[in-house]
């Protein structure tokens, strides 16, 4: 298993948390790096290269669409999963647009692992 750079942003820190706990159960020497926000999330990058980020839909001030349009500028390679309980078809398409994958809520070992390493 190759050790990865996952960013997770929530404003629910109970949700960042719990998908935190799924990595490192996974991946021990994973780096996570959280944020409760999208600005946040763009503060902590600005030096820090990552391959993975799952994201909130929803959080206050960015939204988890723009913020992902925002960090595959910044990291093209990067995998990026929207987290979210909204199925709204506009949403999914959104998502698709952009080429990032859509991981529904709630969070389960099963759907964070399947995002990262499938």
């Amino acid at each position: 298993m190759t050790s990865q750079t996952i960013l997770v942003v929530d404003d629910s820190r109970v949700s960042r948390m719990l998908v935190r706990a799924i990595i490192n159960h996974a991946d021990e020497q994973a780096e996570v790096i959280e944020a409760s926000n999208g600005e946040e999330a763009l503060t902590k990058t600005q030096n820090t290269q990552i391959t993975i980020a799952i994201l909130d839909l929803n959080m206050p001030g960015m939204d988890g669409l723009i913020l992902a349009s925002k960090l595959l500028e910044k990291f093209p390679a990067a995998k990026i999963g929207l987290l979210t309980a909204n199925i709204q078809e506009m949403v999914r398409k959104k998502a698709s647009d952009l080429g990032i994958s859509f991981i529904p809520k709630p969070i389960t070992e099963e759907r964070i692992l399947s995002f990262i390493y499938g």
